[in-house]
């Protein structure tokens, strides 16, 4: 398996070089030497199952793997059951167009911890998880791997120590680790080679070495304050980081071989573009 980059969503440039269909964004990605794209149902699941097979046959036409962002409204941690019930429909939803797309990948938030203690919060994420994961066999996507989000707030669920734990708990769960946001929630403290080398240091030492080879990833340079993250920025940005190129370096000298998606903002296509050069010109030193 190789590194794959590609953006989240479709990029200014892409409307900008008059497309107007998603299904079109594989083939514009390929001539970008780019190979990953994920499919932002962020707002909901609102593309049809037709459109997604036809999304889903251009991006195996052309070499890009796929994945699919869960809507941001679900929240793991919540115990109430209406609202557990719903948690489960949005990722289903999620798998069925998954399953057309052909992408094997969800990229799923944990949710807020809200007026729960942070141990009660993490304990409902870790059933309701088990939960979902035996719903997706049931349904026939099995297959599909789900990955657990590093958040940009504080208040969220969503530390590097919490995802990992929660990821060792089951083979049928990647981190998906956002080095933004993660730089955000600890006020800039992820954003230098120790940092990251802790990192990965942590992932190997609780989900294991293979798991860790192929973590899913998000990265983008991102505005925070006391609180966290504010807003995604582009890489033009000199004052927030973090900085792409020791990750590059770092997962290069360790042999792995994430699949890394750029959430720039409007930039996401061009920055992946500058992500993969950095991690491959790591790899031939």
């Amino acid at each position: 398996m190789e590194a794959r980059f590609g953006p989240a969503g479709n990029a200014q440039a892409f409307a900008d070089a008059g497309f107007k269909a998603t299904v079109d964004a594989p083939r514009w990605l390929s001539t970008l030497g780019l190979d990953a794209y994920e499919y932002q149902c962020g707002r909901g699941v609102n593309v049809g199952e037709e459109t997604a097979a036809k999304i889903g046959a251009q991006a195996a036409a052309h070499g890009v793997a796929m994945s699919i962002h869960t809507p941001y409204f679900i929240n793991l941690s919540s115990d109430e059951t209406v609202r557990m019930e719903k948690n489960a429909g949005y990722v289903l939803a999620s798998c069925r167009v998954a399953k057309a797309m052909g992408a094997t990948r969800l990229t799923v938030h944990c949710g807020g911890q809200g007026k729960l203690s942070r141990a009660r919060a993490l304990a409902n994420t870790s059933k309701n998880l088990q939960n979902i994961l035996s719903l997706m066999e049931q349904e026939g996507f099995g297959g599909l791997t789900l990955c657990l989000e590093t958040m940009g707030k504080q208040s969220v669920i969503g530390s590097a120590e919490e995802v990992c734990a929660l990821v060792a708990q089951d083979d049928r769960l990647l981190p998906c680790i956002d080095f933004g946001h993660l730089n955000a929630r600890t006020q800039g403290r992820y954003n230098s080679r120790e940092a990251f080398a802790g990192l990965f240091d942590l992932m190997e030492n609780t989900i294991g070495v293979a798991r860790t080879r192929v973590f899913h990833s998000h990265f983008s340079k991102i505005e925070y304050g006391e609180k966290g993250e504010k807003r995604h920025l582009t890489f033009a940005d000199t004052v927030y980081g973090p900085d792409f190129a020791p990750v590059a370096a770092l997962a290069a000298e360790r042999g792995y071989t994430p699949t890394f998606i750029c959430e720039s903002a409007g930039t996401q296509a061009a920055d992946a573009v500058t992500m993969k050069q950095l991690y491959e010109g790591a790899r031939q030193k």
